[in-house]
C-alpha cells in the first residue's frame, strides 16, 4: 500500500454524536464530539430529536475540529462519512453535509462503514495489532466477532442473532432504575459486587454467534420475583445484581471469542465499539490474553465510543487504495465492509 501527505475531514454522525476529526497521514490532529444530552429523559435516543441536534451541532463541531486542527478548509484532501449501519435521519444529516463539503472543494468523497470504523479504531495509536488479527466488536446496537486480514480486508464470522451486548446492559439498567445511559452505571456498580451472588443463564448458539435476549427476559423475570418479596431488594442487592448480569454477559462474549481464536488459530485479539470501554470486559481479556498467550488490544477510551478519528483513519485507508464514493450517492445506500 502507498503512502502520501493527506488530510481528511472526517463525519459521524450515526446515532446521539454529532463529531469531527482531521486526520493527517494516519495520524489524529483533532476529534471533536457533541454529546446530546436531550435524550436522558426519555431513557433512550428519540431519532427524530437527534437528526435535529446534528443539524444545529455539525457545522460548529466541524469548525472547531479544522481550526483545533490548524487545518484550513481549502488544505483538505477528502471528507469521509459514516454511511451506515445507525439512524436514518442522523445518517442524512453527516452524508448530506459531507456531500456538499466535498462538491464544493472538488475532492474525493469516502464513505465509511460504521462497523469496520470501530475495528479500525485499533490503528489510531500504538501499540497497533498485526493481522491476521480478531476483534471483537461490542456496541449497542452490534456484537460481532470480525476476521481480519488486512485494513480493509474484514470477514464478520460471528454475531449476534437479536440484541446487541450493549442493549442487555441498558435494558437492564433501565429495569434497575438507573437512569440513560445505563451501561457505564452497571458497571460502576459491578466493580463493588460480587459476580457470583446471582445465576443468569448462558446462550450458547451454534458457531461463534451469540445471543442475548436471553439474559433479559431472565433479569426482568428474576427482579420481578425477588421484588414481590422485598420491595426494596434492588436498593439493597444492586451491586450484586450489576457485578452477577456483567459477568454472565461477558463470560458469553469471551466465550466465543476464545473459540474462535482457538480455530482460527489467532493470537492478536482485541475488543472495539462502545462496551469495549466496560472495565470488567477489558480485565477479563486481559487476563485470558496472559493464560492463552493472546497479545490483547484495546483502543483508548476516546476511540471506543462513536466517534470521527475512526471514521477519519478508515477514511485515509480507503483513500489510499482509491476508494471512493459518487457524489451521487444516496445517503440511504447500503453500506458494505
Amino acid at each position: 500500500m502507498r503512502t502520501m501527505s493527506v488530510n481528511i475531514l472526517a463525519i459521524e454522525s450515526s446515532c446521539d454524536e454529532t463529531s469531527a476529526a482531521v486526520i493527517r497521514d494516519g495520524r489524529v490532529l483533532s476529534n471533536l464530539i457533541a454529546t446530546q444530552k436531550v435524550h436522558e429523559r426519555y431513557g433512550g435516543v428519540v431519532p427524530e430529536m437527534a437528526s435535529r441536534a446534528h443539524m444545529q451541532n455539525i457545522v460548529p463541531v466541524v469548525d472547531v475540529a479544522l481550526r483545533d486542527a490548524g487545518v484550513d478548509k481549502k488544505d483538505i484532501q477528502a471528507v469521509a462519512f459514516t454511511q451506515a449501519p445507525g439512524l436514518i435521519g442522523s445518517l442524512m444529516v453527516g452524508a448530506c453535509f459531507a456531500k456538499a463539503y466535498a462538491q464544493a472543494l472538488k475532492v474525493p468523497l469516502i464513505a465509511v462503514h460504521h462497523m469496520q470504523a470501530h475495528v479500525l479504531a485499533h490503528f489510531i495509536e500504538d501499540p497497533k495489532p498485526e493481522f491476521p488479527f480478531l476483534c471483537l466488536t461490542v456496541s449497542g446496537g452490534h456484537t460481532q466477532i470480525v476476521l481480519c486480514r488486512d485494513y480493509l480486508d474484514m470477514e464478520v464470522i460471528g454475531e449476534t442473532l437479536d440484541d446487541a451486548a450493549g442493549e442487555a446492559f441498558d435494558k437492564t439498567a433501565k429495569m434497575l432504575g438507573l437512569p440513560y445511559p445505563g451501561g457505564p452505571l452497571i458497571d460502576k456498580f459491578a466493580q463493588e459486587g460480587d459476580p457470583k451472588r446471582f445465576s443468569f443463564p448462558v446462550s450458547d448458539m451454534k458457531g461463534y454467534d451469540f445471543s442475548f435476549s436471553g439474559i433479559k427476559t431472565a433479569v426482568l423475570y428474576f427482579l420481578q420475583k425477588e421484588k414481590q418479596r422485598d420491595a426494596d431488594f434492588v436498593e439493597k442487592n444492586i451491586c450484586d445484581i450489576c457485578a452477577s448480569v456483567q459477568f454472565t454477559i461477558i463470560r458469553m462474549l469471551m466465550k466465543k471469542l476464545e473459540q474462535a481464536a482457538d480455530d482460527l488459530g489467532i493470537k492478536y485479539v482485541g475488543i472495539a465499539g462502545g462496551v469495549s470501554a466496560n472495565s470488567g470486559l477489558r480485565t477479563v481479556l486481559t487476563e485470558t490474553g496472559t493464560r492463552k498467550n493472546w497479545k490483547v488490544y484495546t483502543p483508548a477510551f476516546q476511540y471506543c465510543t462513536d466517534n470521527a478519528a475512526m471514521i477519519g483513519i478508515t477514511g485515509y485507508y480507503k483513500y489510499l487504495k482509491g476508494d471512493f464514493a459518487a457524489l451521487s450517492i444516496s445517503p440511504t445506500a447500503r453500506a458494505t465492509w
